[in-house]
């Protein structure tokens, strides 16, 4: 009988692990340093559609400046499919940001609840996507900024495709009124 909960924990346990974003205690840059950009200030929406379902929710993003180099974020809208992720309680989630470039490739360090995720930004067209990486996107102990950053870098130049947690993609938001 224990042989067969073993063996299906084995199983259960990749799920487990692909349902949420990365998230840690470090940022890929010990402090901000790059300057809130003017052209992503503002109210951003996206249609999200859950997977296995042809439902859309339209989920809102909010990045205000807080300070020459850090922003005000916030998501609202359909986040009810994200509440089994312990994220949030409400109805929004709001905190930081700030902008950090590896490999060139500009990264949001997103802090919501004393948890810092890590998100590729990526500004195409007047259309705004913000795709964090997936929690098992490295398997190494991450023990500092440098190691995190050091992480980040290889795993881009390493895949053709980057791991990222297609739950939480918010892809080709379009700028509101």
């Amino acid at each position: 009988m224990r042989k067969v909960f073993e063996i299906s924990l084995l199983f259960l346990l990749p799920v487990v692990l692909c349902s949420c974003p990365y998230s840690s205690p470090y940022t890929l840059d010990e402090q901000p340093g790059i300057y809130v950009e003017e052209a992503l200030l503002g109210k951003w929406t996206a249609l999200v559609t859950k997977q296995g379902s042809s439902r859309q929710d339209v989920v809102h993003l909010y990045l205000g400046k807080r300070s020459e180099t850090e922003y005000d974020i916030s998501f609202t809208g359909g986040l009810n499919a994200l509440r089994r992720y312990n994220i949030f309680k409400s109805d929004s989630v709001a905190g930081t940001a700030f902008m950090s470039t590896v490999g060139g490739r500009q990264f949001l360090n997103v802090n919501l609840n004393s948890r810092v995720y890590i998100a590729e930004l990526r500004l195409k067209d007047d259309r705004l996507s913000l795709l964090p990486l997936v929690e098992h996107f490295t398997s190494k102990m991450i023990l500092n900024s440098e190691a995190l950053r050091n992480s980040v870098d290889f795993h881009y130049k390493s895949r053709v495709h980057p791991m990222l947690d297609e739950d939480f993609c918010l892809k080709d938001m379009v700028k509101a009124n």
